[in-house]
Formats: structure tokens, sequence, C-alpha cells
């Protein structure tokens, strides 16, 4: 008669096992190590250690006697942030690794990052808690110096130029003031030619979501101090952040004298006629916009070129230039006049020329395409050049009248309170209470033992 055999999980071989827990997150680990005797010594198998400080932390290398030490060292430090680290860490990788090789002046200016304890000050500071997201990154870079250009990006046209910085914690809390329309706002940038910033939500008091990072814009329909409408170029500060590097490092920014210019450029706004290339690339200018009367300033930047392969007799001239413009509700303006910016550039093969220019438009998006006509320079024939259509699009807005519809507002009561908590809080931290979540003793409480890798 056969003899009949309990099975559990717990019965298969090592091998197997630890295949099964290589496909865990490393507080499910933690969690199987509380079960019993047998996974908790297989759940403390250095390899599956390795691997979570790989993911997490994106560790190449152990600085620890075992990877579940050094995991548990970095927990230590930063796993208050171990939703937002792997992404930031790459985020300020790539954005200094490109740096390094196109605007190393500019890389210089980036600062080291700040302590716990420098934004635990910040938070009593300013009174309001600072997202894990922003906590993090700062943690990466305190900012940069207000030296060189800005890291934000530049912009420039004839008499206006902006160069925004992203300021460090200490400026960003100096910057920090509260007035009607504006409560909870920190400055994240700073453009110090023309005062710009971008601010970040860290109330919801006047119908602001948290988090979010935005260009203030002063409502000129509703006038009141507290009617600031919204230019919102982040939904959270990663977002916001990651968005900008992603568009340095791929290209989408030209690069120029080792300044990053904000003028992004379409793939797919290439036309080539006569040997002459036209490529373009555009850029919204909040801080001369208004949301509310609606009035949208752009500015692109116009490259042309000839490869350096085609025959010296196709040089030309520029002689006058066409715009059809045409906004959002299909109202169409044209355009025509002599040369371009006052210049009638000369294209030669493996020559290029740039220009800047501005227009405005009462709806948040709009298109232009033209032509440009030129002659031949050897013949005096005249030639008609394709400038490819391009659209122009504003930031999204919010207005104060919809924020405050939308949004639910706490009252100044409960925001004090949530104030006050935040405070009281960064203050323990800054007294010795230092945050963690991995327990150094093997007599806590087992709750608190599933959060241990070395439980």
């Amino acid at each position: 008669m056969a003899t009949s055999m309990s099975l559990n999980i717990c019965s298969l071989p090592s091998d197997p096992l630890l295949h099964v827990l290589s496909y865990l997150n490393y507080d499910d680990l933690c969690r199987c190590s509380c079960t019993c005797k047998r996974l908790k010594e297989l759940a403390g198998h250095d390899e599956l250690w390795r691997r979570q400080s790989s993911i997490w932390w994106l560790s190449t290398s152990c600085s620890s006697p075992t990877w579940r030490r050094h995991f548990k060292e970095q927990f230590k430090s930063l796993g208050r942030y171990i939703k937002s680290y792997r992404v930031l860490y790459q985020a300020w990788a790539r954005l200094e690794t490109f740096l390094l090789e196109n605007c190393p002046r500019l890389i210089t200016s980036i600062k080291a990052g700040a302590t716990e304890h420098e934004l635990d000050e910040i938070e009593v500071k300013v009174r309001y808690p600072l997202p894990n997201d922003v906590r993090c990154s700062y943690r990466l870079h305190n900012g940069q110096k207000l030296v060189g250009p800005g890291l934000m990006g530049c912009m420039s046209i004839s008499n206006h130029m902006r160069s925004e910085y992203l300021l460090d914690l200490q400026t960003a809390s100096d910057c920090f003031q509260e007035y009607s329309g504006m409560f909870g706002c920190l400055p994240l940038t700073l453009c110090i030619h023309t005062g710009c910033s971008q601010f970040m939500a860290l109330s919801e008091r006047e119908g602001y979501l948290r988090g979010q990072v935005f260009y203030p814009s002063q409502d000129h329909v509703v006038m009141g101090p507290a009617s600031i409408d919204q230019f919102i170029s982040g939904n959270s500060f990663t977002e916001w952040f990651t968005t900008h590097v992603q568009r340095v490092v791929q290209g989408d920014y030209p690069i120029i004298q080792e300044k990053i210019y904000k003028y992004l450029r379409d793939p797919d706004c290439i036309a080539t006629t006569n040997n002459v290339t036209v490529t373009v690339g555009t850029s919204f200018c909040p801080e001369l916009s208004t949301v509310n009367p609606p009035h949208y300033f752009f500015t692109y930047r116009i490259r042309m070129s000839m490869d350096k392969s085609v025959s010296p007799e196709e040089a030309c001239q520029l002689d006058r230039r066409y715009w059809l413009i045409t906004n959002a509700d299909g109202w169409v303006d044209q355009v025509e006049g002599p040369g371009v910016v006052g210049e009638f550039p000369i294209i030669r093969p493996g020559t290029t020329y740039e220009w800047t220019s501005c227009t405005t438009f009462n709806t948040s998006t709009g298109t232009m395409r033209g032509y440009f006509t030129m002659h031949y320079l050897k013949t005096g024939q005249p030639l008609k050049v394709e400038c490819p259509e391009y659209h122009m699009r504003a930031l999204p807005t919010c207005s104060s009248g919809d924020r405050r519809r939308i949004c639910p507002i706490p009252s100044p009561e409960e925001e004090e309170v949530m104030r006050e908590a935040s405070v009281t809080a960064a203050q323990l931290r800054l007294n010795g209470a230092m945050w963690h979540n991995v327990v150094d003793s093997d007599e806590e409480a087992q709750s608190e033992e599933s959060r241990d890798p070395d439980s």
C-alpha cells in the first residue's frame, strides 16, 4: 500500500525555490523570511540581494561584506525615496554624461547633493513638507550655482533673454514668500534676467494640486492679487525634470555655445528644396504670455543650410519671405517682406544660417508655413525654397477660477494643522529621530521584522 506524503513549498529543493524567490520584490522577500526557518535562510541568499540592489539602487559593486548588508545600508540612507530614486538617479546620470561632452562649462555649476538634515531644515523654515521626489533629487544634486548658463534652458530674441537656473535649497527657501494667490508655492527655477520662475505647489490651500510645477500668470480679466493663472509645466517634479532631461539628451533642444536652448525641434519639420534644407524649432514664452486675456507668445528658430557636397554653382541668396499664419480657430494672416530679421543671407555649400523671430496668437496653438524667394549668385535666376509647416503649442493652462471650481480647497484651519504636523515631523528628525524603515535590532516586533533584509 502506497504511503501518502504531505507536500508543501518548503519541501522543494533549494534551486527551484531560489528561482521562485528571484521574482519577488525586496519587501516580499522580507515577508517570506518571516514564515519559516527554511524560507528565512533562502530569502537571505546573497544573489537575491545583489539583484535587488541592482534594481533599486542601480548598484554594480558591493561596498559591504554582503549584498544583503549593502541593500540594508542603502535602504537606511535612501529607503524613503525608493519609489523615486532609480528614475531620478538615471535622469541625473544621463544629463551629466551629456553635459560633460557637450556643455562642460554648465556641468561645473551643478552642486553636490544635500543632506537629510539640510532638507529637514528647509521644511521647518518654509513650514511645508517637500514631496519625496523633490527631496530625492536634492539628495542627488542640490540645484546649481547662479553662474553661467541655466540648467533648465535658455531662450533669446532681440532684447529679451531667458536663462533658468535650477535653484539650490537655500536660495529656493530664501525666495519663498507667501502672498494671496501664491500660498505654499516654492520656487524651483529662476531667471535673473527676467525674474521669471517656475514654482511647485506645496499646498492645496488656493486650489493648487500639490506637487504640480507651473509658471504663474497674473489674470488681467479677473483683477485682484489672488487671481493667479497657471501655465503647467509638470504634474510632479519627476515628470517635470525627467521630461526636460529626455529632451536635452536626445537632441530635441539645440546646444549653442554650451547653452541649452529650449527650441523644441520636430524631426518631421524639415524640407529640402533646390538643395537648400530648412528646419524649425519653436519655443513658448510663458513670461510674455497671459491666460486671461488669451495672449500666447512664441519664438521660433529657423536653420537654413546647404550640404557641402553640392556644386558651388548652387550658392544662392535670400531675397524675400512669405508666411501663412493660422490660429486654432482657423483665422489666417499673411505676412511678407524683404529678407529675414533685416538680413539677406547667402547660402553656400557647407554653410548654415540661423535666425530667431517671434509671433503671437490669441489661441494656445497655431501653425506657420511659408517660403523664401532666393536667387542663384552665378546666374541671378530666382528659386523658391519651401519652409515646412511648424506647430506652436502653449503649456497646458489652468485659470484661477477653474482651479477653485475643480480642486477641493482646505480651510485655513485645516491647512495650519497640516503645516504644524509637517513642521513637527521635520523637527523631530532634526532632533535625532532619524527616519528609516529597516529595523536594526533582532529584538524588534515581528511586524517590523518583515521590512528588515537581515531579519
